[in-house]
């Protein structure tokens, strides 16, 4: 059998390139990381990044640097990684309304499932539902059966149209059979203002901003949407305890790459996130935070963004939300 020096020539080149990328995945990483956010600094999702790329860089013996595109609701950054070159050198650090409500919503310049391979969440946070101290609603059932008495009467405040808060009342009516009034806010303190001074009826509340108020006393605490108790709230009902078992809202912060990173790359990320996740400083930190932390696959979190953007999507058709 012959063979001529083209095929050699083209074996040897494709036996150089294939040891190439090799060799390039076993190397990851030789240069430095961004980390992008799309939120500015000092919000709650940028201090969680920060933390979380300061261990990276350490456990990878590499620089992992955070890069705050804010904006249209963190698609800006969402976007300028889809469009990254896919070698793992440019990753997400996302809060996942961005990729599970917003595109629910309205049309985005990427598809949160084909253009990016899901890595790890970090943590989980949650809604509270929150009422007026003096309110006469003492748990869910009370609320609920106030609701049907009098359908539209109660209302419930969010951070605006499409906010999780807004979603999680529609939630809530979707759930329980019940009319409720929406009244939309420009951001969550404003809503939270109105609620203490009984303006508003509820308010679904971030846990970690939900927490002092309730301390305070000014308002109490009816239910939490996630689906276990959360630490902050240990006293607290879950929607599902309450009678409400497909009432489940998580939300997560967690790391996406661009779509066809290696594989190799994928598992050295999502091998020193567990790693991460598994650190007492870190874990206390997030905790004390009000956040939960959480350790999915990157074939979970996929899953995950598939399912809670199918339910979002659904939802978002039947409250006639959506923008397109």
């Amino acid at each position: 059998m012959k063979i001529g020096f083209k095929t050699l020539a083209t074996a040897g080149w494709l036996g150089a390139l294939a040891f190439g990328t090799a060799m390039a995945q076993v190397s990851y990483p030789n240069q430095p990381i961004r980390l992008m956010v799309g939120y500015s600094p000092g919000g709650s999702v940028d201090i969680v990044a920060r933390e979380y790329a300061q261990h990276l860089g350490r456990l990878l013996n590499q620089s992992v640097v955070v890069e705050n595109r804010g904006g249209a609701s963190g698609t800006i950054a969402a976007q300028a990684v889809a469009r990254a070159p896919a070698d793992g050198y440019t990753l997400f650090f996302t809060a996942s309304p961005t990729v599970t409500i917003t595109p629910a919503l309205q049309k985005t310049p990427f598809d949160p499932v084909k253009d990016f391979q899901p890595v790890a969440s970090v943590v989980s946070y949650t809604n509270v539902l929150l009422v007026n101290a003096q309110a006469p609603y003492r748990d869910i059932q009370a609320l609920v059966a106030a609701a049907k008495a009098d359908p539209g009467k109660l209302t419930y405040g969010s951070a605006g149209v499409g906010a999780s808060n807004h979603l999680s009342g529609k939630l809530f009516e979707d759930n329980a059979d019940i009319k409720l009034s929406h009244v939309p806010y420009k951001g969550n303190a404003p809503a939270q203002s109105d609620l203490i001074a009984d303006r508003i009826t509820m308010l679904f509340d971030l846990n970690t901003t939900a927490k002092s108020l309730v301390e305070s006393g000014r308002v109490k605490a009816l239910a939490v949407t996630s689906g276990q108790r959360n630490p902050m709230f240990k006293d607290v009902p879950t929607m599902a305890e309450a009678g409400y078992p497909n009432f489940i809202f998580d939300g997560w912060l967690g790391i996406l790459a661009p779509a066809g990173v290696p594989d190799a790359v994928v598992k050295t990320l999502a091998d020193a996130t567990r790693k991460i996740l598994a650190d007492k400083a870190f874990s206390d930190r997030m905790q004390a935070s009000g956040y939960t932390i959480t350790a999915s696959s990157p074939q979970e979190l996929g899953a995950t963004v598939a399912r809670e953007g199918k339910q979002f999507q659904d939802l978002a058709e039947r409250a006639n939300l959506r923008q397109f």
